[in-house]
């Protein structure tokens, strides 16, 4: 009677709607990107990572997102230290480079070929890619901001990755979120990146299988 009792009891908790998801790790997500990943001039808890995994968490969602920025970074630099940046066991990659590239004028046809490497090395690992794209300043002139412009896209689609077509958007050009060198965001101005981003995330996590928890749960 008493294992009776016991497997019962054991049974309804089976079935109970959350049990089975509530013994799931997190899971584990890598921002590989420079110094707008990295959160130049923040304290770790306010850098983009930090935020956005607050942000998903609230809303439900089991992850754990480790920051892989590197101020200064150029999209060779990530590939250069993805192998160690983007350990075994990760299972997505928000992929943020370029930004850099863009400052100091590099060839795009340097960049798409760093980021797209990069992409192909991690899908060879099983490793799906969010792009994170980043659009060039208007003095660069036209061709160029032609050019760079494109790369984001024309990945995207080229290897069915989801895209955030610009990650800057809502504090570029924006004095009140950015820091007194024009560039960086502030705390503030993370938190309005992640407010931009944290959709088209969920539905990077939806394309991986993660769901938020109900309510209650």
């Amino acid at each position: 009677m008493l294992l009776f009792a016991a497997a019962t009891l054991v049974g309804a908790a089976a079935l109970r709607p959350g049990a089975a998801r509530a013994e799931q790790p997190p899971l584990k997500l890598v921002a590989l990107g420079d110094s707008l990943t990295a959160g130049y001039r923040l304290p770790a808890d306010a850098a983009f990572p930090a935020v956005l995994e607050r942000a998903l968490k609230a809303k439900g969602y089991k992850v754990e997102i480790a920051n892989a920025g590197v101020s200064g970074d150029t999209s060779t630099g990530g590939l250069d230290r993805l192998d160690w940046s983007v350990p075994d066991g990760t299972q997505g990659v928000i992929l943020e480079l370029g930004a850099n590239d863009m400052l100091r004028g590099t060839d795009p046809a340097v960049t798409r070929k760093a980021l797209e490497t990069i992409i192909v090395r991690l899908k060879e690992r099983g490793i799906p890619v969010l792009l994170a794209g980043m659009l060039a300043a208007p003095n660069l002139g036209a061709e160029y901001r032609a050019r760079f412009d494109a790369i984001y896209p024309d990945l995207a689609k080229a290897h069915d990755l989801v895209l955030y077509p610009f990650f800057l958007d809502g504090v570029a050009g924006q004095r009140a979120n950015t820091m007194d060198d024009g560039l960086h965001p502030t705390a503030k101005g993370v938190e309005r990146v992640v407010e931009g981003i944290r959709p088209t995330v969920e539905t990077f996590l939806g394309r991986l299988g993660q769901a938020p928890e109900p309510k209650g749960q």
